[in-house]
């Protein structure tokens, strides 16, 4: 079976990209109309004088020692309190200039987490296909083509995720990653012990290891995957070659996406850490991941175009929604309630941050992530239903996005958050992009992967 990817949708990811490019741009300009302390004062004088939630007087003076200790805390840990005249001046003063680069910070980290939330899914999907072959599983080979098309944006989102990165500290004024600002390193002695693993050179170069090494499974998986349909019969050498990268490639995934997540998204905490944290960012993408072809392959049978995808199939990724989102929720807590229980100044200022400032993304991101999916999934029957699947799922989208959007957020902008143009620009950019890159991916082989030797058993799928 055929699919070529319509005109209209095209046109629709395209439309989606420059509305992106346009809510970016307007995030660009409107942050950099905020130009100096000046600017921060009349803003804050403005905001307290209407009242505004995030900024009026009371607010301001209770966090203003926040900040700034955060401030101190990612600057100069090691800082003394003073009590003069003179110092409470250099501390207003340094909260303003905080908030000032929290304004600058905000279309970068916006950029970042949308970048990433894209990326994560094809990575997610990645990972999930390896599985399949590695385990040889025979009710899921009429899903592969699925699977392949969502994973080709892996090198490009990929790059475009490094690429942000890399900018921020590069073009813009350290806006993501406070360690890759030199002054900040210089008097931070934390950050100076960790200065071997966190440079920019050495993070630039990890990264295009990574990348290149998911791109290159991907590529060859994708390769064999074809050369299988087109071998005879009885010729199973390729699915041979795709089984033994796949097993390997899962090694290599286990420890880089580990790596990737200490990188490109703990490290914005740069005095934090968890153990946890890659199985947790594992859990998220994963999720994701087969969330999305489960809507991309509901999408794709609602057309006519995967009439060997039956119910049991869409069964079988509902289920996997349900059992990633608990699995998720026990990472989740562990994390939470050990260092919430422990009480260590250093590691529980990460969530008493999200708690204060984040109250509503925090505990919804929770409730769209486990709540939601236990309620609506629970239910064996649901799980058949492709348009309760497709509604399960877009809460799962959303409440993931909303788990990037609190790992990156607090640290690059503390209290400054909204869900605002520069976001859901971002969003629309990225969200284009990624449409067009797995449906003209999607469009390039048939859809059917006949050449599988389990495939005959993936059609027959019922229970």
């Amino acid at each position: 079976m055929e699919y070529k990817i319509s005109n209209r949708l095209k046109l629709g990811a395209i439309i989606l990209m420059v509305l992106g490019s346009l809510g970016v741009g307007y995030g660009f300009w409107d942050s950099h109309q905020v130009k100096d302390v000046n600017d921060v004062k009349e803003l804050l004088a403005s905001e307290s004088h209407h009242g505004d939630d995030h900024a009026s007087e009371g607010h301001g003076e209770e966090h203003a020692e926040a900040h700034a200790d955060s401030a101190s805390h990612s600057n100069d840990a090691h800082a003394d309190t003073a009590h003069s005249d003179h110092d409470v001046e250099e501390h207003k003063m340094s909260h303003e200039e905080h908030v000032l680069h929290q304004i600058h910070n905000r279309p970068w980290s916006a950029m970042y987490v949308a970048a990433f939330f894209f990326f994560m899914i094809a990575l997610g999907v990645l990972a999930f296909y390896a599985i399949q072959f590695a385990a040889q599983a025979g009710w899921s080979p009429v899903l592969f083509r699925v699977m392949e098309g969502i994973t080709a944006y892996v090198l490009p989102g990929g790059l475009i995720v490094l690429a942000i990165a890399f900018a921020s500290g590069t073009i813009g004024h350290f806006n993501i990653f406070i360690w890759m600002d030199p002054d900040v390193v210089a008097h931070d002695e934390l950050i100076q012990g960790k200065e071997s693993w966190l440079n920019l050179t050495w993070f630039t170069i990890r990264g295009l290891i990574f990348i290149a090494g998911w791109a290159t499974y991907r590529h060859f998986s994708r390769k064999f995957s074809i050369a299988q349909d087109n071998a005879d019969i009885n010729d199973n050498t390729n699915f041979k070659k795709h089984f033994r990268i796949s097993a390997a490639f899962l090694v290599f995934y286990i420890y880089t996406e580990s790596m990737m997540s200490w990188d490109w998204i703990m490290s914005v905490d740069p005095h934090w850490f968890s153990t946890l944290f890659g199985w947790y960012v594992f859990a998220s993408m994963f999720v994701s991941g087969i969330t999305v072809i489960a809507m991309i392959t509901i999408y794709l049978k609602s057309k006519g175009l995967l009439e060997f995808v039956n119910d049991s199939h869409i069964h079988d990724l509902a289920k996997f929604m349900f059992g990633i989102s608990i699995f998720w929720t026990y990472l989740w807590f562990s994390q939470f309630m050990l260092i919430w229980y422990s009480n260590i100044p250093e590691e529980v200022t990460y969530f008493v941050t999200r708690i204060e400032d984040y109250n509503l993304p925090f505990f919804g991101m929770v409730a769209m992530n486990f709540l939601f999916p236990l309620l609506l999934l629970m239910n064996s029957d649901y799980k058949r239903i492709p348009w309760f699947v497709v509604m399960a799922g877009v809460v799962i989208l959303c409440g993931h996005y909303l788990d990037v959007f609190n790992m990156i957020m607090p640290a690059t902008v503390g209290d400054r958050w909204f869900i605002g143009i520069p976001e859901i620009g971002s969003i629309l950019l990225f969200g284009g992009l990624f449409l067009l890159v797995v449906f003209t991916a999607l469009g390039k082989y048939p859809l059917l992967a006949k050449g599988n030797p389990y495939i005959k058993e993936s059609e027959n799928f019922h229970y």
